[in-house]
This record gives structure tokens, C-alpha cells and sequence, in this order.
């Protein structure tokens, strides 16, 4: 017999557990739960349980299961109870996508022209007195508060033009923005864009300015029409639908409403003067570097994939999928911590 040391042969190894109740549900049944909520994030528990007990293949060997257990299973795989944004289901259409495809031939189109193009992107916002931060500090037991106005007045709507040297005109109006309101703007910003010397001629030496605006019923009326015809140095182009990424004026307005907020306007007179006052301090750097993020989608829109924006995409489980909303960082616009519950 072999000599073998004592620490050795008097060691007790732990028996693996047996006994006992089995674990419900295997490795392939879990990820199909998860694959459930994937396909639908507004699916509830009780919905899960009643697929499970009603599919016999994956799921033949489970008779009864409780909706504590399905969220225990989803809490596993990292899944949480959320607040719903909804998406519109056409964004990613085929048609959608197509009209981005045509929408960005038009402008390289355009771009490659012998006469030079400038872009210039219009867009209108809405403001009033209500409107603020929602988001604050002070210490812990106490509210955050800050006055404001006991009356939140009338909506205040502000249409702005932005191109590659920066803001060219904004007009405040008081109530939602017509044709008629939008003719004057029109006006005012021929006679921003052209200079003095220069109006009234035509010709392939002269630049000529693109105003691509979103498709809303007032940006196509006759009037509207008639307009760009009597002035052949200022043509229109409609942006695709549900793609925002494609339009640096959101983003502007993104930024200029966090100017308003600071002026902390307690009447519609003073808020006048902070939506103006907002819209100067807009740079011309800040917006070149949103027009360049807009170009970033362009090899994508010709490729007609999927692009997801907004905060809904920003969120997006799959970490490749989240660059989209990411490669606007370094492009001018301005981003305050505060900005978080926007």
C-alpha cells in the first residue's frame, strides 16, 4: 500500500446538491422571454405568462407559472420597467427611405452645380411664459422651486433661417405662424440674403439660395409658390419625412431655447426681447458644425438604411446602434448638464 500524507486522506469533499425542487425554466425558454419583450417593449407580465402557458414547444414542460417569477427572469437579463416613447412606425419605411435617397441627390444635385448654392435651413418654434427648466437643485428635504409668472400668456412662435455664416433672420409673431406671416419672413430674408447691389439680377455668376424647410401644408400654398416665382434667385426643397437628423435647424432651436431660459422673462414684452437676444447668441461656428452633422447621415440616406434618432434610439439596447445619436458631440452644438430631462 502506498504511503499517502495524512491531510490528504482525511480531506471531505462538499457532494454536489441534489434534491429539491429543479429549476422552472432552462437556458432556451429564458432568452425566449427576453426575445418576447424585445419584439415588444409594451408587452406586461401577464401577457408573457399567458404566451408561456400557451406554447406547447419551448415551453411544453411548464404548467403554471407567476408573474413574480417572469419579472424576477427579466430583472436577470437586465430588464426593466421604462417609460414608453413612442416611434412612429412609418420612420424606416420603404418610402421614407426613398425620399431621403431623392431628398440627398437633390442637394449633392444642387452642390454640384455650376452656379453656387447655398443652403438655408427655416423652421418655426413656439415658446411662452410657462415654459422653463424642469430640473433644479437644493438640498435633500427641500423642493427645488422657482417663480414664475401665474399666467403663462399667449404662445409666442419664433421662424428662424440659419445657413453655413449663421443665423440670417428671425421674426418673432405672436400666435402659431400663417402664409401671411410667412410671406414677410420670405420678404425679410431676401433682403437679408441679397445684398442691395445684386437684386434684381440673374445670372449663373450670382449664387442662389435653397430654403429646405419641412413638408407642412402652409410651406406648399399657391401663395407660397407664387412667391418663390417672382424670386428666381431663392428656390425650395422639402425635407424627407420623420428625419430630423437631416435638418441642423433642430438643433438650433434645441440650443436657443436654453438662451430663453436664461433671461427669466416675466412678461410676453420681455420674452419678445429673450427670444431675439437667444437668437443672437447663436455663432456661426455652432452652426456650420450642425450643418456638418446633418452631412454625416447623407452616405446613409443614399445606402436607404434605418437611421434612428431622438432619445427613444439614443437608448437603443445595442451599444453599435447608439452612434447615432452620439456623432453630433463635436458638432458645435451646446449640450448643458441640465439638459438631461429635456
Amino acid at each position: 500500500m502506498e504511503c499517502c500524507p495524512l491531510t490528504s486522506i482525511s480531506r471531505i469533499g462538499r457532494q454536489p446538491c441534489t434534491g429539491g425542487r429543479g429549476k422552472l425554466l432552462n437556458e432556451q425558454q429564458e432568452q425566449e422571454i427576453f426575445n418576447m419583450v424585445m419584439a415588444n417593449n409594451a408587452i406586461t407580465l401577464r401577457q408573457i405568462r399567458a404566451a408561456i402557458l400557451q406554447d406547447n414547444a419551448i415551453f411544453q414542460n411548464v404548467n403554471s407559472i407567476s408573474n413574480s417569477t417572469i419579472d424576477w427572469i427579466l430583472k436577470k437579463h437586465q430588464m426593466t420597467m421604462k417609460q414608453i416613447y413612442r416611434v412612429p412606425f412609418e420612420r424606416n419605411s420603404d418610402r421614407v427611405k426613398e425620399l431621403r435617397y431623392q431628398y440627398v441627390h437633390r442637394i449633392m444635385a444642387l452642390e454640384g452645380n455650376e452656379t453656387h448654392h447655398i443652403l438655408v435651413f427655416v423652421d418655426e418654434a413656439g415658446f411662452n411664459l410657462a415654459k422653463g427648466r424642469r430640473r433644479g437643485r437644493n438640498i435633500i428635504g427641500h423642493r427645488a422651486t422657482a417663480d414664475v409668472p401665474g399666467q403663462r400668456g399667449g404662445n409666442i412662435t419664433m421662424c428662424a433661417a440659419i445657413s453655413e455664416n449663421g443665423v440670417a433672420t428671425h421674426i418673432p409673431s405672436l400666435g402659431p405662424y400663417n402664409t401671411q406671416n410667412l410671406l414677410i419672413f420670405l420678404d425679410r430674408l431676401h433682403f437679408d440674403l441679397i445684398p442691395e447691389n445684386e437684386r434684381g439680377l440673374v445670372g449663373p455668376h450670382l449664387p442662389q439660395y435653397v430654403i429646405v424647410w419641412d413638408n407642412v401644408n402652409f410651406h406648399r400654398g399657391p401663395l407660397i409658390r407664387a412667391w418663390f416665382t417672382t424670386h428666381p434667385r431663392m428656390v425650395m426643397v422639402f425635407l424627407p419625412p420623420y428625419s430630423p437628423f437631416l435638418n441642423p435647424i433642430e438643433e438650433y432651436f434645441s440650443a436657443w431655447r436654453w438662451r430663453v431660459y436664461e433671461h427669466r422673462a416675466q412678461d410676453q414684452r420681455s420674452l419678445l426681447h429673450a427670444m431675439d437676444a437667444a437668437c443672437e447668441d447663436i455663432t456661426g461656428d455652432q452652426c456650420r458644425g450642425w450643418l456638418r452633422h446633418a452631412r454625416r447621415f447623407f452616405p446613409r440616406c443614399i445606402a436607404r438604411e434605418n437611421i434612428r434618432c431622438d432619445v427613444d434610439e439614443n437608448l437603443w439596447p445595442d451599444r453599435q446602434q447608439r452612434v447615432d445619436g452620439q456623432e453630433g458631440e463635436d458638432g458645435g452644438q451646446e449640450r448643458e448638464g441640465e439638459d438631461s430631462d429635456q
